[in-house]
């Protein structure tokens, strides 16, 4: 499925043979779960060998549309490294996603909230092949070392 992206229209086919996606669904908005996977995502990559680093592509989808444009999202990306790439996609992409990565999420309004609501969502990273192929899912952690590991098992 191509998605519109930061880097132009964006489908995992275009990986090479040896590459994977660390794929992690979210928003920029979000207050802590977000940053945090991110921020682990770009720990995990200084850790790995150069050789390494080169085939693995961090790529966030987010599932928050309606706020989350593709410029919003290279602007947010940019502060956890410019190899990642923002994606989103229509509601309809998005849950075609969702049911294929068995991700879910939900809006939650907060009327009390300057941003008017929130998403509920998963927060486990996804490392994919080309195919689309689930090689490793990484549960949520605030260390960087469970993603590190499945990793170097994994390429």
């Amino acid at each position: 499925m191509e998605l519109p992206s930061t880097q132009g229209e964006f489908t995992l086919e275009r990986l090479g043979d040896d590459q994977l996606a660390v794929l992690f669904f979210g928003y920029t908005y979000c207050p802590d779960v977000c940053p945090m996977s991110l921020a682990v995502v770009r720990q995990a990559l200084a850790e790995l060998e150069p050789a390494q680093r080169e085939r693995v592509v961090p790529l966030m989808v987010s599932v928050d549309p309606e706020r989350d444009s593709l410029e919003r999202l290279e602007e947010y990306l940019a502060f956890f490294g410019e190899r990642f790439i923002g994606a989103t996609g229509s509601q309809a992409q998005l849950e075609e996603l969702a049911d294929r990565y068995g991700v879910v999420w939900r809006k939650v309004e907060a009327p009390d909230s300057a941003m008017g609501y929130t998403i509920d969502h998963s927060s486990s990273l996804y490392l994919v092949d080309r195919q689309g192929e689930i090689q490793r899912r990484v549960l949520y952690s605030p260390s960087h070392q469970g993603l590190l590991a499945a990793l170097r098992e994994t390429l």
